[in-house]
């Protein structure tokens, strides 16, 4: 199982642990939601820690913290950041995925 962070991802996700605003926060947790143009979207959210069920994954010297459900959709994933004139944020190249929509935070499995 696995899901990776780019290392400017990583870069980024450090830097929002380290604001003041979100003392404690532990890892950032990677997880699959209904919802979306594509029927299943991305949500992440810097935790104080893993839930009882989660996978913890380390990568790029993160704490990733996923539950099964999940893992089912975003195993194999890998998580980058950009940043353009347009705008900044995360993208995901999600192998299992067998459609994207143009938001690039929806899929279908």
């Amino acid at each position: 199982m696995s899901v990776t962070l780019t290392p400017k991802a990583a870069d980024k996700v450090r830097q929002l642990m380290s604001d003041p605003t979100q003392e404690g926060a532990a890892g950032l947790r990677v997880q699959v939601v209904g919802g979306g143009c594509s029927g299943l979207s991305y949500k992440l959210a810097l935790e104080r820690g893993a839930g009882d069920k989660d996978q913890i994954i380390e990568s790029e010297g993160v704490q990733l913290f996923v539950d099964p459900k999940s893992m089912l959709f975003i195993d194999g994933i890998q998580i980058d950041y950009y940043e353009s004139m347009m705008g900044s944020g995360f993208q995901f190249s999600n192998p299992n995925a067998t459609g994207t929509c143009g938001c690039g935070t929806s899929f279908t499995a």
